[in-house]
């Protein structure tokens, strides 16, 4: 009797290269980890800035890159696997970038650091973003981030002609002063808040640090930067608020809405 368990295995009925097909691909090489490029000199690490506010929502970007003509560049994130294509030379609201501005001196004790997120953050890559902006190089005493209401991600019904503003806030931002935190309600139970500044709440949570996260709706809507520039108007130093509404004529042509719709806000007195 044959020993089946000894003798050559019958010939395959494929050819070697058919054999390939099946085997498991190449393993991809890890990406290159995003990194803090800081402009010359470079500044005492780590920064400990009394306040750092993260620009992520349309309005917010609008606001700072019209209304703050004073802030000084010194720094910015470079995530490896998005292209520079398309820059400008100076900073520019169109580009895809993410650059960290000085509001004050940086030797000052109540010294404000900005960061003007536009480029777009993967959800895999929120968390090493979220590491590097809180807790490295950047060690702030309180972090206010501005972002958007996601329709998919709220519950209940979201109008387009009613605006819409609220917050989360870590544990240590609610024993402070009453006087000292943002006046709005909370974020509904049931809605949610996902991608970066998810992430940015609860690095902030982690490391024990005052944080306020504020959402706006709708993304693209005149009334929420005049309502968005009115709420930082007492805690941004050189914040030009008159200067909120110029542009708007070419915001508001931009999202398709009419040129003052923003003047029947009642969320802006």
């Amino acid at each position: 009797m044959e020993d089946v368990l000894t003798e050559n295995p019958p010939p395959s009925r494929f050819f070697q290269e058919d054999l390939n097909n099946f085997a498991s691909p190449p393993p991809e090489p890890p990406l290159p980890s995003p990194f803090i490029l800081f402009s010359s000199p470079k500044p005492e690490l780590p920064l400990k800035p009394s306040l750092l506010i993260i620009a992520l929502s349309s309005p917010s970007l609008h606001i700072f890159h019209s209304c703050l003509p004073s802030k000084t560049l010194i720094g910015t994130l470079i995530i490896p696997e998005l292209p520079f294509s398309g820059n400008t030379v100076e900073p520019s609201l169109q580009d895809k970038s993410c650059n960290i501005y000085s509001l004050s001196d940086n030797n000052n004790e109540n010294s404000v650091l900005l960061i003007s997120v536009q480029l777009p953050v993967s959800p895999e890559r929120s968390n090493l973003v979220s590491r590097l902006l809180i807790g490295q190089d950047i060690v702030p005493e309180r972090v206010i981030i501005l972002d958007s209401i996601q329709s998919r991600n709220f519950r209940g019904r979201l109008s387009p002609d009613e605006a819409l503003a609220a917050k989360l806030e870590t544990s240590s931002e609610k024993k402070a002063a009453a006087t000292s935190r943002m006046n709005l309600d909370y974020f509904p139970s049931g809605s949610v808040i996902d991608g970066l500044s998810a992430s940015l709440l609860s690095r902030c949570q982690l490391k024990n640090i005052r944080g306020t996260l504020v959402v706006s709706w709708p993304e693209f809507d005149p009334s929420v930067v005049r309502f968005v520039g009115g709420l930082l108007k007492s805690i941004v130093p050189g914040l030009d608020n008159k200067s909120v509404g110029k542009d708007l004529e070419m915001y508001s042509s931009r999202s398709g809405l009419k040129k003052d719709a923003w003047l029947d806000s009642d969320l802006y007195t």
